[in-house]
């Protein structure tokens, strides 16, 4: 398949250097989104709320000029499983693409890689097979505190808690994200288990008033296609997988996918290569007699 079947040219969120940052990321819905700035005709770098607020937290009022991310450059001949390695490593959604000559002629977004790649024969596996090696989800209890949560993500680095209640029953999801509005207000005096500069009643909040309580779930006996569907139909970012006691098995994100198909076309290449080897050596060994 080749990225320009699936480059896409118009409708991109574009800001300029004087903008501040709050103004664009109001135009953002997701800690994976990006606004492309442009000085006139030339590509200079995004502005991603992973970057600016997660990873280094500049004020609201921070121009946009002081905090630009400069993304991978995508160019049209890569093949696909290098782009979703760069939106992995990027952890941006939304990169720019290049032709031979270094200009800019679009963008390509995981949603449309995702597209393009589920009729694939791989993932009709079962989620049960997929999450038997993945890594248990980090959970966190639906009376816990926002001071709570907002220490879990910043030890363990993870973007999405699952929310359950006292009997491990699935309540919702809390991300990073629901919770900028609290982490970019002014900050006030820090105190000693105050990091963040949030006030301390804040931190004393239930996270019952942030925590989205509609979320979308399958079962481990569903297929891949399943969850890449949902994905893509509902415009989100994971997916959770429950047993019949709607217990949180694991969680599969557009991430999880990417890393799948890398793995699966990495071994596909791999094995053609050795067939390749034992069929030359098998040519050679039937000359040589």
């Amino acid at each position: 398949m080749r990225l320009l079947n699936i480059l896409k040219e118009d409708n991109i969120i574009k800001a300029s250097l004087e903008d501040s940052l709050t103004s664009v990321l109001n135009k953002l819905s997701t800690s994976h989104d990006a606004a492309f700035i442009f000085d006139k005709e030339k590509f200079l770098g995004v502005i991603s709320p992973y970057y600016t607020i997660i990873k280094n937290s500049y004020p609201v009022n921070t121009k946009v000029i002081n905090c630009l991310f400069h993304p991978p450059k995508i160019y049209l001949n890569y093949p696909i499983a290098k782009v979703c390695q760069l939106f992995i490593e990027s952890k941006v959604h939304y990169l720019p693409v290049f032709n031979k000559d270094g200009k800019f002629v679009g963008i390509i977004s995981a949603r449309r890689v995702l597209k393009h790649i589920k009729s694939l024969p791989i993932f009709k596996k079962k989620i049960s097979q997929f999450i038997k090696y993945k890594k248990l989800p980090v959970l966190i209890f639906e009376d816990s505190k926002l001071g709570e949560a907002l220490n879990i993500f910043k030890k363990i680095k993870v973007s999405k808690l699952i929310v359950v209640d006292r009997n491990y029953k699935l309540k919702g999801i809390l991300a990073y994200y629901d919770l900028i509005n609290l982490i970019t207000q002014p900050k006030t005096r820090e105190n000693r288990g105050d990091r963040l500069g949030i006030k301390t009643s804040l931190m004393l909040l239930s996270i019952k008033n942030y925590y989205k309580k509609n979320v979308l779930c399958l079962s481990s006996e569903d297929n891949l296609l399943k969850v890449i569907d949902l994905i893509l139909e509902k415009k989100i970012g994971s997916v959770i997988i429950i047993d019949k006691d709607k217990k949180p098995l694991n969680i599969i994100t557009t991430q999880d996918i990417f890393h799948y198909f890398i793995n699966e076309e990495t071994n596909f290449f791999k094995q053609i290569s050795l067939n390749i080897g034992k069929l030359l050596l098998k040519n050679k060994t039937s000359n040589g007699n």
